[in-house]
């Protein structure tokens, strides 16, 4: 199969081989040519954790400062002076038993992030074959239940990513659109990756971070120096 123009000029851009400093990969990535749509930039971390292992499962959130191009719809439960607090906060949706049944009735919910307040999750869990695959319940690790819900829709409204290790002990995650300055973007990165050496479980060793690639949605993965990072861990 002939090679398209598109994959020839990316071929001429990247090295495979090649390691880059952060900042260097994300200029990599902007430099491929663009799309018919703005594609999102990932991160993908591979951590020095043993995933099979309950206290090694590395999960959170983090807020990037610069968010990732992309205000999250955000469902709320809550009762009382609580969803009022979510309603002004800036929540798209907010209830609770009410809410419940609604989501059981459509089979759905249709939110980014789902947060709650401790009282309400003893009935969430109703809703668990419905939120698990989606990966929307809320979870205390990744912030998404809690009694300060007024700050948990705005750090989600502001771009709060959720990170969760893979099977093989792999972060993946946004930091922003490719149109993003590549300052922002490398700021971001740091932002996760800060946040990832504060949640190193205490039972990992050796290596934490062992490595880091950088990627826009249809291009190739562009890989880190990890010296450029190391001080974070």
């Amino acid at each position: 199969m002939p090679t398209s123009k598109r994959q020839k000029m990316i071929n001429d851009k990247v090295e495979p081989t090649k390691v880059h400093t952060i900042k260097e990969a994300v200029e990599v990535c902007k430099s491929l040519p663009d799309l018919k749509f703005n594609e999102t930039v990932d991160i993908s971390i591979n951590l020095g954790v043993d995933p099979k292992k309950s206290d090694q499962n590395v999960r959170g959130s983090s807020s990037l400062p610069h968010g990732i191009g992309k205000i999250s719809k955000v469902a709320v439960f809550a009762d009382g002076t609580e969803a009022n607090s979510a309603k002004k906060a800036g929540a798209d949706i907010v209830g609770y038993e009410d809410l419940i049944e609604q989501v059981k009735k459509d089979k759905n919910l249709d939110a980014d992030i789902v947060i709650a307040t401790p009282d309400c999750m003893k009935l969430l869990g109703q809703l668990g074959r419905i939120l698990g695959p989606k990966n929307l319940m809320p979870n205390p690790k990744e912030g998404t239940v809690t009694k300060n819900v007024s700050d948990a829709v705005e750090n989600a409204k502001k771009g709060q990513i959720r990170y969760k290790t893979d099977k093989a002990g792999i972060i993946h995650a946004p930091i922003g659109k490719k149109d993003f300055d590549s300052t922002k973007l490398v700021e971001n990165a740091i932002a996760l990756i800060d946040d990832l050496v504060k949640a190193k479980p205490a039972s990992a060793k050796g290596k934490y971070m062992k490595n880091i690639t950088i990627s826009t949605t249809m291009g190739p993965g562009i890989r880190v120096d990890l010296s450029s990072v190391e001080k974070r861990g």
